[in-house]
């Protein structure tokens, strides 16, 4: 079972890769990185992201739907945003963040790769 690093370095090979985070939603905070640029801070996205997921959870209850978030997907101009909520043993309130390049990526193939490196961490 890949570790938190062999996973980020696994994401990174996804066709289209800009960065990827493993992210903790209740604090916040970006546990690993990978890739990521200028345009592109992981750090300040993991956060940002964060509140995304947060809202949609407490909107979810709200409506008292009770159903599992798989991923939630932002599209922009030039990129994707995929944010995969982590299910395995000891991910609760965890999430993979990846940014990928709309021009190179197969969406459906990011989210099927995406699910695997999901199913094979161990953090």
């Amino acid at each position: 079972m890949p570790n938190t690093e062999a996973a980020l370095k696994d994401a990174m090979t996804i066709e289209g890769t800009i960065g990827v985070a493993l992210v903790d939603y209740t604090s916040g905070m970006a546990l690993g990185t990978a890739g990521g640029n200028k345009q592109l801070d992981l750090t300040v996205a993991a956060a940002g992201n964060t509140d995304v997921v947060r809202a949609k959870v407490r909107t979810m209850e709200h409506l008292g739907l009770n159903e599992d978030i798989e991923d939630i997907l932002i599209t922009l101009n030039t990129q994707y945003h995929l944010i995969r909520l982590l299910k395995g043993r000891g991910t609760n309130g965890l999430f993979l963040y990846l940014a990928l390049d709309k021009d190179r990526a197969n969406l459906a193939m990011a989210r099927h790769q995406l699910r695997r490196i999901e199913a094979e961490l161990d953090v």
